[in-house]
């Protein structure tokens, strides 16, 4: 899963990742419909009243009708593991106040993730701003907007920690989107290390200058539930050459 998605980065290709939360999850036609149009990955994960019951039986009604789109687990939590998708975002909350967030909850997992056989992809999780549900639940202390240059620092200890992946966050449904700064600081900061920014991505636009500031991918999941047809857009304007 993730050579995969690192042969179509070094191809050139920026990646759209959608995100289903199994609370109140995509319909299969919508999924079909970013399927259809170029969609890397889909992103299922959420911060409350999920069970790894909800998400299994949300993929096989995928499977059953055809999709084939790649599943990674973006775990709200330990009741987020399931064995049915392709792999798991294997994340630490970098600026979390919790120790449990930031190795508590890995510790945990990992045993787990083992024995159901999912591919982790070590992933640094930095909410910045808004943070959403995520961040609160995570107990995060987010960066300030005012101060994206503060995320350079967490990529950086991150890439040097041995994560293979940044995710930079806003929060799902952010009014104020991931900062463009905070996206170019982290860029700056690092090499090899595949770098993801999502949150209150809502137009063509900005999402266009969230990967020309440096992003290798791109999350939408709020927009795609409310206005499918707007975030497909979005996927198309990151994926026109």
């Amino acid at each position: 899963m993730e050579s995969s998605l690192r042969r179509k980065v070094e191809a050139g290709e920026k990646l759209f990742f959608l995100l289903s939360d199994p609370e109140k999850p995509l319909e299969v036609d919508t999924v079909v419909q970013f399927e259809e149009s170029g969609a890397d990955a889909l992103l299922i994960g959420g911060s409350l009243n999920v069970t790894p019951y909800d998400i299994d039986e949300y993929i096989s009604s995928l499977r059953a009708e055809g999709v084939k789109l790649p599943i990674i687990l973006f775990p709200g939590g330990l009741n987020n593991i399931a064995k049915s998708a392709d792999a798991i975002l294997f994340m630490s909350l970098l600026n979390s106040l919790d120790p449990y967030w930031l190795i508590g909850a890995q510790v945990s997992a990992a045993m787990l993730v083992k024995r159901l056989g999912l591919e982790a992809i070590p992933t640094a999780y930095i909410i910045i701003g808004h943070g959403g549900a995520a961040g609160h639940i995570g107990r995060a202390q987010p960066v300030p907007l005012e101060n994206a240059y503060i995320v350079a620092a967490y990529a950086a200890a991150a890439e040097l920690l041995g994560f293979r992946a940044i995710y930079v966050e806003a929060g799902s449904g952010s009014p104020t989107p991931v900062p463009l700064d905070a996206v170019k600081h982290a860029r700056a900061a690092i090499e090899d290390t595949l770098l993801i920014a999502g949150g209150g991505i809502k137009t063509p636009e900005y999402a266009k200058n969230v990967v020309e500031s440096g992003a290798d991918a791109i999350v939408v999941g709020t927009l795609a539930e409310k206005n499918p047809g707007e975030a497909i857009k979005i996927l198309e304007a990151i994926k026109r050459k």
